[in-house]
């Protein structure tokens, strides 16, 4: 019993001196290098670094001039000639005129949908907002649909909001243009 002690105590110090290698279980020392060529390449590649050449200007290219930049959108209608200030392609181009303690607002009539407009107050309000006052507007005839917002404070900032809420949907299945916004403005 007290050799099976032994053989088991010499068993676990060389294990534990000399890790599997001892047992045959593992790598040894010699045989890393038969390893990695079995493995192939190291997979870190160390490259010394060569300069930059400088960037030389090309000869016989001439340069091509660029598309100018479309500064309107057409509206809907072929038959209206008023083009539109360029929007995000999602929002309905908005123009606001200022007036006194008013906004003139015009967009271009879409989809035969009515409108609601309304223009939010910029200043910082402490707590909760208030709720913005809708105008309810008609989508009429003509190209333009026009409709003047009152009871505004001049000299105060505001920015303009163009809902359409029943214009469609297109073929498949997205939404048509329902809404517009302006830059911020200022009544006079």
């Amino acid at each position: 019993m007290r050799r099976t002690s032994i053989a088991i105590a010499m068993a676990l110090l060389s294990v534990s001196l000399g890790g599997c290698a001892a047992l045959g279980l593992g790598d040894t020392p010699g045989d890393a290098t038969a390893d990695q060529a079995a493995a192939g390449e190291s997979w870190i590649r160390v490259e010394e670094g060569r300069a930059t050449p400088s960037p030389t200007p090309s000869r016989g290219k001439s340069p091509s001039p660029s598309a100018d930049p479309t500064l309107s959108a057409p509206a809907p209608d072929p038959s209206c000639t008023r083009l539109w200030p360029r929007t995000d392609p999602v929002l309905i181009p908005v123009v606001v005129t200022a007036g006194a303690g008013s906004l003139k607002v015009e967009w271009p009539r879409q989809y035969d949908s009515g409108y609601r407009v309304t223009a939010v107050p910029q200043a910082l309000v402490y707590g909760k907002q208030p709720e913005p006052v809708w105008q309810t507007v008609a989508a009429g005839t003509g190209c333009t649909v026009t409709a003047t917002i009152t009871g505004l404070t001049p000299g105060a900032a505001y920015i303009v909001w163009l809902d359409a809420p029943d214009t469609g949907y297109e073929r498949d299945g997205t939404r048509h243009l329902y809404s517009g916004r302006s830059g911020v403005v200022y009544p006079s």
